[in-house]
C-alpha cells in the first residue's frame, strides 16, 4: 500500500489514465486522494493501535478503487498481449487482497 500510495503521488500521469470518466473534478485530484489515503492505510495497518480500522479501511479502499481496475482493462483491450493480460490479472486479485485486509483486521487487538 504504501509503495502504491508513494507511486501515485510521484509519478501520477499513469494512475491519471485509469481514473473513470464519471468522477466529478480532475483526475489528477483523484490521483493524488487515492494515493494519500494508500498511504494514509498502510500507515494504520503498520502502528498495532490503529492497525483494525486501518485494514477495514484497506478494504473499503481496494473495492473503492475496483472501477477503476476495470476501466484499465477495458481501455487496454487493444494493447499488446502482455499488457493485456497483465491489466486482466489485476482484476481478480482484487478479491484475495481485500480477504487478506478484512483477516488483518480480524486478528488486530
Amino acid at each position: 500500500m504504501a509503495g502504491m500510495g508513494a507511486a501515485h503521488l510521484i509519478a501520477p500521469k499513469p494512475f491519471d489514465a485509469i481514473v473513470p470518466e464519471r468522477l466529478p473534478g480532475s483526475a489528477r485530484t483523484w490521483t493524488y486522494l487515492s494515493g494519500v489515503a494508500e498511504l494514509a492505510c498502510a500507515a494504520a495497518v503498520a502502528l498495532p493501535r490503529t492497525r483494525r480500522a486501518g485494514a477495514l479501511a484497506t478494504a473499503g479502499l481496494m473495492a473503492a478503487v475496483f472501477p477503476a481496475n476495470v476501466k484499465m482493462a477495458y481501455d487496454w483491450r487493444d494493447k499488446p498481449l502482455p499488457l493485456r493480460a497483465a491489466a486482466y490479472g489485476r482484476l481478480p486479485f482484487q478479491a484475495p487482497l481485500i480477504g487478506w485486509a478484512l483477516y488483518v483486521a480480524s486478528k488486530a487487538r
